[in-house]
């Protein structure tokens, strides 16, 4: 994985090509890049980076943000009580007693 200016991309190596190319992963664009070299590669993702953000103030769109910390999820209801009633028992708002166990989860 590489990051730069919080856009996460994801390289493979494609053997036949000899080519390594990646894609930014943590967006709904699409930016895609490509090297012959790690540093070439480096290069490549900054530019498609940089590219993406100057595309974007050209058309005076805001660029879509790699996390925007909103997070939506469908439940069964009788779940949704379940966890809204431990979040009161704990004097939690449901966000932040449901971000504590992902945090928990992610941690083991």
């Amino acid at each position: 994985m590489m990051e730069y200016k919080g856009y996460i991309a994801n390289v493979e190596f494609d053997d036949d090509a000899g080519v390594f190319y990646g894609e930014v992963i943590n967006l709904r664009d699409v930016i895609t890049f490509e090297g012959t070299s790690v540093a070439e590669l480096r290069e490549a993702f900054v530019e498609s980076v940089e590219d993406y953000l100057t595309f974007c103030a050209e058309r005076g769109e805001n660029p879509e943000k790699p996390f925007s910390g909103k997070f939506s999820v469908r439940l069964d209801p009788e779940l949704h009580r379940q966890i809204t009633l431990q979040a009161r028992l704990t004097n939690k708002s449901l966000n932040s007693w449901v971000s504590e166990r992902l945090k928990e989860a992610i941690a083991t």
